[in-house]
């Protein structure tokens, strides 16, 4: 029990601080891939119920392939292909030099693009569940389409889209694990170092299995929470 307790600690003779940062890169580049996947599943949603039949193709397209793929190949073909062809842009203007991409950029970009994938379809889902006379309201009241989106639309967009956001961040918490094997110091990697300097595998990842699990709970409650705020006002109506 001593032993793990020194294994545990912070400082020279444990792995504590090795494994705190850890959970720092892990929870900053869940958080980071956060908005931009949102964002980007919000425009392919629009795309996928736009009238125009090449933005919906496209989107289509795009959802196809990022839910088709594995996600440690999409990593991997991000990681790897955007450095190829930084290489190659830079050897058409006589420029040989080799490029490293960040690896907590490239896990941020494919994880965007997974996420991004899936959420279209939790906002899609929202919209088939607004009813077109919300848009006829707006337009009856002189709101551009801009101001009815922003105004009438959104908002009820992003309750109806929660539960199925939520669960998608939660999975997305889970997947940061992957970018481990493009050599980022996440939760996963630092506690697969320590436990092959320490020949404690067990206990390194089982605390590694408990910190995952605590984020999961942490993101669970707040979760709820944030939805019985945008739930607030049902119960006056």
């Amino acid at each position: 029990m001593n032993e793990a307790l020194t294994l545990l600690s912070f400082g020279d003779q444990g792995w504590g601080d090795t494994i705190a940062l850890g959970v720092l890169v892990t929870v900053s580049l869940a958080i980071a891939t956060l908005p931009f996947g949102l964002v980007l599943g919000f425009l392919i949603a629009l795309a996928k119920k736009s009238s125009e039949p090449s933005l919906k193709l496209a989107a289509n397209i795009y959802t196809t392939v990022f839910r088709g793929l594995p996600e440690l190949l999409t990593l991997f073909l991000v990681y790897f292909g955007v450095q190829i062809g930084i290489q190659q842009g830079l050897k058409l203007i006589g420029v040989e030099t080799y490029v490293e991409v960040n690896s907590f950029v490239a896990g941020m970009v494919a994880l965007s693009l997974v996420f991004s994938s899936y959420a279209s379809e939790a906002f899609l889902s929202a919209f088939r569940g607004i009813p077109q006379g919300q848009y006829e309201g707006g337009h009856a009241l002189g709101l551009s389409r801009y101001q009815t989106m922003s105004l009438v639309i959104l908002p009820q967009l992003i309750r109806l889209a929660l539960p199925a956001l939520g669960n998608l961040w939660l999975i997305l918490l889970k997947e940061t694990s992957l970018v481990s094997v493009i050599g980022l110091a996440d939760l996963v990697r630092e506690s697969g170092i320590a436990a092959r300097v320490t020949k404690e595998p067990f206990m390194f990842f089982g605390i590694a299995c408990l910190i995952y699990l605590v984020l999961a709970m942490i993101s669970s409650t707040g979760l709820a929470r944030i939805e019985r705020w945008t739930k607030r006002g049902e119960g006056a109506r």
